[in-house]
């Protein structure tokens, strides 16, 4: 999850990411973060039960280190 300030030139500057799964705050300096994290945007097709919905998400890599292990076929390095 991204927040964001708005400053008076009505301009939105980074201020910090909040992993979706544990809760981590990721530092954020400058509008840069501090750790790397996985950035998902993902919007649905036609053929889905969620039809044009966009889904917005942030993990740590802790949490995506633990998403990926329980995967059945591993990912390709």
């Amino acid at each position: 999850m991204r927040q964001y300030c708005t400053k008076l030139k009505k301009t939105e500057e980074l201020e910090k990411i909040i992993c979706n799964k544990c809760g981590k705050e990721i530092l954020v300096c400058g509008g840069v973060p501090q750790e790397d994290v996985l950035e998902v945007e993902k919007r649905w097709g036609y053929h889905s039960r969620k039809d044009n919905q966009v889904d917005h998400f942030d993990l740590c890599e802790d949490c995506y280190d633990e998403l990926v292990s329980g995967f059945r076929i591993q990912i390709e390095d």
